[in-house]
């Protein structure tokens, strides 16, 4: 039997080969976990949007102040009620100072010292729990001047 004659055909290019991993969308990247420096940073640059993108969608913040007492502190549930929390908090003239903070395992907490124009000092001690490195649940007590 005679061989079919090879055909004088050019090679076939090879398909060229696609990335071993997508690069991820915003939405599906992995968020920094919550840490004492990034809250001083959005805390002391009043930054309200920073400050809520470290909370959880379900998060829970209690304020235990002059006008919030232990028996009925006022009560923010969810990114939308502590979104708003911070856009006035972070909207007031007045300075904002991290005086101190430690982060331990699932739980955070720092003290915080706040100065309006007319010198009517606030003190903020807080309590975090973090989780998936958002957090969670927050317990401030501040107490205000005069």
């Amino acid at each position: 039997m005679a061989k079919k004659p090879k055909s004088k055909s050019k090679p076939k290019p090879k398909p060229k080969s696609k990335p071993k991993s997508k690069p991820k969308s915003k939405a599906r990247r992995k968020s920094t976990p919550v840490t004492v420096a990034g809250l001083r940073r959005a805390i002391e640059g009043r930054k309200a949007s920073a400050l809520a993108a470290l909370y959880a969608d379900d998060a829970v913040v209690q304020v235990i102040d002059r006008d919030n007492p232990p028996s009925k502190p006022r009560r923010l549930q969810g990114k939308s009620d502590i979104s708003s929390y911070f856009e006035d908090v972070c909207g007031r003239d007045m300075t904002h100072k991290v005086e101190a903070g430690v982060a331990v395992g699932s739980r955070l907490a720092f003290t915080q010292s706040c100065a309006y124009p007319d010198g009517t000092k606030v003190f903020c001690s807080t309590m975090v729990d973090l989780k998936g490195g958002k957090i969670s649940r927050q317990v401030v007590v501040q107490a205000w001047d005069g």
